[in-house]
């Protein structure tokens, strides 16, 4: 038998490794925009054309390159960052594995002009493919300029797969922000299709934050300084007043280089416990410094992944850090005693001292007969019950009688045509679950999930015939976005306004919401649409799903009443008539179960 193994051509092994490093059009911009910040380049210009499609362009007046060093930096792991393994325990650059210009120059059109500064005349290079189609000397400014046009033009099954203009320039965004956050001190500029996006001229810290996320970021800041052994943290927290429900103002670096890291973030949310909103996220942008030693940034080819050698004291140290900055401000969890229900006592009032009164039954007498016992004991009953009035208050979110009958008919084929609901009794459970009797036992709806399940089909039923379901709003709320999600509304608006939310824009990265859906119960459209624009962010399409289907999913969790809401009696039997009026009732739009039942045997099996 012929032996079979072979060793793949060099271009077919760069477009295999370029799966993990180039990924989509913003890969490009991370791994360009790292490589001139390695040449110590203080001047740093992104052009994008067709969310980098067709082109992503860098140019830097950093050190550049000789003729030589140009071609071979598109060799595969050819680097000057490293040359032992014990390099690998003290980078302080952002490359070192040599991968990327191999990676992007198999799955695009690359040319290359670059000078260093002693030299005259520069280098110009073109490859399609990993193949050299061009080497030539040229006149050109002093660094490097580097054109990646038609990315994946060899791999159409790549190319199919990248998302729409507006989501890919918004991933474009997040990836350029991480760089110039993490380096104020250098002027960068990004420009799409012609039109200026960011030109940000060096600064400090704070102002390239400012810069970036907008005015209003500036009073919203606290900072945060530690200094130990082991690492030096800077930077600064969001207040939590100013919290928002999408992720996108959280940024962690360690010497400078981006990283993602759901320990460390879970060490801030630990020190904002209890003084933030529900599923609120503040901002928070921490610089760390630390001994390369003590890290490994070498886990994944986007080197976004950090491990630390100490890493649970680092944990420690942020917590008790964010904890301090947040106590400076005054701005520190109170103790919360669960007053809820504490019975009130009012102030004592100035005046003379009295003789406490008791109240003695002038009318009891142990030695009566059980006639007049008897007459003595109804008396009392009805004092007592006049007496324990004040406490049904505690009680009265358990139970509610509605004087109009909830009638729930269920399709013939499923229960016969006979209706599921005894109405009789239906009350409220920790502001999270409505609780009703029925023929069987109990049941017991999720009423977030069952409003959503309401909306969903209402926001699909707009969407389907173009029709607007909203309410406008007297007085418009203002919202101020990053870049990022504003491409993204960009993406989606056409679909939500004709799901209720009615955009403007005001320039500045400023929007104004002038109505939102009716039926909602989310009363500030502001949060609602920070939401959607989060859940949109974060929730893949199922196979087969519509983008109308995932903005309808994302518009009717935003809208939807949240857990914690005290709900009235009409709001409950209104909840509850639509949702069996509904198409599917027993499922939430992201398929989770709205209804459980616990049958009586159930119920008298664990009371036995």
């Amino acid at each position: 038998m012929p032996d079979i193994i072979k060793l793949l051509p060099d271009s077919v092994a760069n477009q295999i490794a370029a799966g993990e490093v180039i990924q989509r059009p913003a890969s490009l911009v991370k791994e360009l925009m790292e490589n001139s910040v390695d040449a110590d380049s203080k001047n740093i210009r992104v052009i994008i054309k067709d969310a980098g499609s067709s082109l992503v362009q860098v140019i830097d007046n950093g050190i550049g390159m000789s003729e030589t060093d140009c071609r071979l930096s598109f060799e595969r792991h050819a680097t000057s960052k490293i040359n032992t393994a014990e390099d690998l325990f003290a980078i302080s650059t952002k490359g070192f594995r040599g991968e990327a210009l191999a990676s992007i120059a198999a799955v695009a059109m690359v040319e290359m002009k670059t000078r260093q500064h002693d030299n005259d005349i520069g280098t110009l290079l073109k490859i399609n493919g990993s193949k050299v189609e061009l080497q030539e000397p040229v006149s050109c400014a002093p660094g490097s300029n580097i054109a990646v046009k038609n990315l994946f033009y060899n791999v159409p099954a790549r190319r199919k797969f990248l998302k729409t203009a507006s989501t890919e320039m918004r991933h474009i965004i997040n990836e350029f922000q991480r760089v110039v956050i993490a380096h104020p001190g250098t002027r960068f500029s990004l420009h799409h299709n012609d039109k200026e996006i960011f030109n940000l001229p060096p600064s400090n810290e704070r102002q390239r934050i400012i810069a970036v996320f907008g005015k209003s970021m500036n009073q919203n800041l606290i900072s945060i300084n530690t200094e130990t052994s082991l690492v030096k943290i800077s930077g600064f927290i969001g207040k939590p007043e100013n919290a928002r429900k999408t992720y996108g103002e959280q940024f962690f670096f360690i010497n400078n280089r981006y990283m993602r890291h759901a320990y460390l973030h879970k060490a801030i949310m630990k020190a904002y416990e209890k003084i933030l909103q529900p599923e609120s996220v503040p901002a928070y942008f921490i610089f760390m410094n630390a001994d390369p030693s003590t890290i490994d940034v070498n886990i994944h080819p986007t080197k976004t992944e950090i491990k630390f050698e100490n890493e649970r004291i680092i944990w420690q140290i942020l917590n008790a850090s964010v904890r301090e900055s947040l106590g400076k401000f005054n701005i520190v969890p109170s103790l919360d005693f669960e007053n809820e229900g504490i019975i009130d006592i009012p102030p004592s009032g100035k005046g003379p001292a009295k003789m406490p009164v008791i109240d003695i039954n002038t009318g009891f007498n142990p030695f009566r007969d059980e006639e007049n016992y008897n007459d003595l004991k109804k008396t009392y009953r009805k004092e007592r019950d006049s007496n324990l009035s004040g406490w049904e208050k505690l009680y009265a979110g358990m139970e509610g009688s509605s004087s109009e009958q909830i009638i729930l008919g269920q399709k013939k084929d499923d229960n016969d045509g006979t209706d599921l609901i005894i109405h009789e009794k239906i009350f409220q459970v920790r502001n999270k679950y409505i609780v009703c009797s029925v023929k069987l036992g109990l049941m017991v709806i999720d009423q977030k999930r069952a409003h959503e399940r309401i909306l969903y089909e209402k926001f699909i039923n707009a969407l389907q015939n173009d029709s607007v379901v909203a309410q406008k709003s007297l007085f418009p709320k203002t919202l101020e976005l990053d870049q990022a999600d504003i491409a993204l509304l960009s993406e989606i608006e056409e679909e939500i306004k004709y799901c209720g939310l009615d955009i403007r824009y005001l320039g500045n990265n400023t929007i104004s919401i002038n109505s939102q859906p009716s039926d909602s119960m989310n009363e500030d459209p502001r949060e609602m649409l920070e939401i959607i624009l989060e859940q949109y962010k974060s929730t893949e399409k199922k196979p087969g799903e519509s983008n109308r289907e995932k903005i309808a999913i994302c518009m009717s969790r935003a809208a939807a009443v949240p857990y914690g809401r005290t709900l009235e009696m009409p709001e409950i039997t209104g909840l509850v008539n639509k949702l069996f009026q509904s198409k599917n009732p027993n499922y939430s739009p992201t398929g989770k179960t709205i209804i459980s039942i616990i049958n009586l045997e159930e119920l008298e099996k664990r009371l036995k």
